[in-house]
């Protein structure tokens, strides 16, 4: 194998085939791929995955297309190849960030995406090409792909055959062989045979079963345990499994007509998918099935299916509400048989076991588990990974979509099949395989990573941003009031607020700790954060001042709590000339040394800046949320009351002999 890193092949300058995994490797979901020949992109799919329990408040999980977008120029389209989340859930979010001259995919995947991209505004970015089994499509001048039709969990799905020039590659996509298809439409080996009799340069295929031995069984199998459990329930029947699961969506509503059940439909997924499903004759059942949810109330419980989404544990998902008492129409019965017609994916398992256990609390009948029967996967085990090996005949491999764990195995199948090892690379997102006539090996890498979008699917989620949800949930929050002057003073007591922190620090102490940690900044760091224009008064970074006491208050309760919460600081410049706050009678001393550059102008507890004159400045958010003004007034009326009180007491307050000191207690003190 060559261990050149070069994009040319040093026997005949040919440029090499780069072939750049974004997303799919060391992961379950989110597959994306780039080929790239010369100066031209063509992309495979472009998915999505589900959040882990860490990503608090993140809905989906996409790949880095930093790559992607730094060479939007140079892509001349994408290939589809069928329409689950993990392949086509992440091309709306990408049309918004770059074009996509034209996307090649199948009926039910096409029919699909163009509804997604309608929500997200973003039909202007694309044309959408739909293609039938053996179809050939041409991208750019250097990409030739035939669909190969397969079978998996959908309808409609295909292997690839890419025709490049440095040979055939094969890209299986999700396959499995099915010998007895719901849908009739068989795998076609045929023409997989051809391409293997002519000569196949790389195979990357599917891993995700690669730990699996023997065949996967055919999505029919799960039909008579279906049956049972219909036939065997008195009372509703409620079934949950994935709604782009169309073969099996099929097989539910067809036991519907059979054992004379009506069908309601929960979750806007599923009422998607079978609407698209249907259109195109993928699903064949009369109108007269199905009926409103909020009709299907007054039939008879022994006449009811209802067939809805939440089999991941999905928090809004109907079968999650339905669990916690949340759903609006329907609430769980003791009489109910609900059947999960599904397995979790790698993340999901503690959120489907949670649903799991409070639908039985509840005293419903709850079927799950791989001994009932009632889920087979849509991926091949060691036995089909075989096959497609034994088809194809592959110089090299790849082995693809699966964690680390699950490309290993795969290797070694391929291994005993005859590849060498030396003919075959293990890869993470961002490797970068190219290939030649006669050699394959690992080039620059490019960056991947991830995306994580909120809710609303607009807002990326940024390290910061998760790194502060997890503090929130982890240790709560504390937010910080103070009045500071343009001058340097701080003019009012600090308010301290704590939200969701376990302490055994009363308020006072810590609003004794905020006033000391505000004090040092304004004797310290004052300098660095003030600069004189030679205007009115200096500018002023509010942004750093908020940092500054931000990150001394969190390490201060880190060494004295052991508690790390967010600590959100606000801001509310004064006016200069500002009378200083005094301070608390009974705060310590800070002992910490001021920093090199910085100055004590004071000692004690009272820092006052001099000689600073005012100046209009912006105030900028730090974290969460922050004050802002335009100019040097508190506009913050309860925070500054304080300073304005303390500045009419002032002058009303008659003029004291030199040897006497008065002590006025602090608001924030009483």
């Amino acid at each position: 194998m060559s261990s050149s890193n070069n994009k040319t092949s040093p026997a005949n300058k040919q440029p090499a085939l780069r072939v750049i995994p974004l997303g799919g490797l060391h992961e379950i979901g989110k597959n994306t791929c780039v080929f790239e020949y010369g100066d031209e992109l063509m992309l495979v799919d472009a998915g999505l995955a589900f959040p882990s329990d860490g990503m608090h408040g993140v809905n989906v999980v996409l790949p880095d297309t930093s790559y992607l977008r730094e060479n939007q120029k140079r892509i001349r389209g994408m290939i589809v190849t069928h329409g689950h989340e993990d392949h086509i859930g992440g091309i709306p979010h990408h049309l918004k960030n770059f074009s996509i001259p034209v996307i090649y995919g199948p009926r039910l995947a096409m029919s699909m995406l163009q509804g997604k991209m309608e929500e997200a505004a973003v039909t202007d970015r694309t044309v959408i090409q739909t293609v039938s089994p053996r179809d050939v499509v041409k991208v750019g001048q250097h990409f030739q792909v035939e669909f190969i039709r397969n079978t998996h969990s959908i309808a409609d799905s295909f292997s690839l055959a890419i025709t490049t020039p440095v040979g055939v590659v094969i890209f299986t996509g999700d396959f499995k062989f099915d010998h007895t298809p719901v849908d009739g439409e068989y795998f076609d080996i045929q023409r997989m045979a051809h391409y293997g009799e002519q000569g196949v340069l790389c195979l990357f295929s599917d891993s995700t079963n690669a730990e699996v031995p023997g065949f996967t069984p055919p999505e029919r199998s799960v039909f008579p345990n279906l049956d049972r459990h219909f036939a065997n329930s008195e009372g509703r029947v409620i079934v949950t499994t994935f709604a782009s699961s169309v073969h099996r969506v099929s097989m539910i509503l067809e036991l519907a007509m059979k054992h004379g059940r009506k069908v309601g439909l929960l979750g806007r997924s599923m009422l998607n998918v079978i609407a698209k499903a249907r259109e195109l004759g993928y699903i064949r059942c009369p109108d007269e099935l199905f009926v409103p949810i909020k009709q299907i109330r007054d039939l008879p419980d022994r006449e009811t299916l209802l067939l809805m989404t939440g089999s991941q544990g999905e928090p809004l998902a109907a079968l999650s509400r339905i669990s916690r008492g949340e759903h609006p129409q329907v609430q769980v019965k003791s009489t109910d048989t609900i059947i999960f017609s599904a397995s979790p994916i790698p993340g999901n398992t503690i959120s489907v076991v949670n649903t799991i256990d409070r639908l039985m609390m509840m005293g419903a009948k709850v079927v799950y588990g791989k001994g009932e029967g009632i889920h087979v996967s849509g991926h091949g085990c060691q036995e089909d990974h075989k096959l497609m090996l034994a088809l194809t005949r592959p110089k090299f491999f790849v082995p693809v979509h699966g964690e680390h764990r699950m490309l290993v195995c795969h290797s070694r199948t391929a291994q005993s099949m005859g590849i060498p090892a030396d003919n075959m690379l293990i890869i993470d997102n961002g490797d970068v395989v190219e290939l030649t006539p006669t050699s394959i090996h690992k080039g620059d890498p490019v960056k991947a990573g991830i995306e994580l979008l909120d809710a609303s699917r607009n807002g990326i989620v940024d390290n910061r941003v998760l790194k502060e949800r997890q503090q929130l949930a982890e240790d709560g929050v504390i937010t910080l009031l103070t009045v500071i002057s343009t001058d340097g003073v701080m003019g009012a007591p600090p308010r301290v607020n704590l939200r969701g922190v376990v302490t055994t620090a009363d308020a006072r102490r810590l609003s004794v700790w905020a006033e000391r940690e505000i004090g040092w900044v304004l004797e310290n760091r004052w300098n660095q954060l003030a600069r004189n224009t030679g205007g009115t008064a200096p500018e002023v970074d509010w942004v750093g001042v908020q940092r500054e006491i931000e990150v001394g208050l969190q390490r201060r309760l880190r060494r004295e709590l052991q508690v790390e919460p967010l600590i959100i600081c606000l801001v509310q410049p004064a006016p200069a000339g500002t009378p200083a706050y005094k301070g608390r009678a009974d705060a310590e001393p800070d002992s910490r040394p001021a920093p090199r550059g910085g100055r004590r102008e004071s000692s004690g507890r009272e820092p006052v800046i001099r000689n600073h004159a005012p100046a209009p400045q912006r105030v900028q958010a730090s974290g969460v949320v922050a004050a802002t003004a335009t100019t040097p007034v508190a506009v913050m009326t309860p925070v500054s009351a304080p300073a304005v009180e303390a500045a009419e007491a002032k002058r009303e307050e008659p003029e004291m002999p030199a040897n006497r000191v008065r002590r006025r207690r602090s608001t924030a003190a009483s």
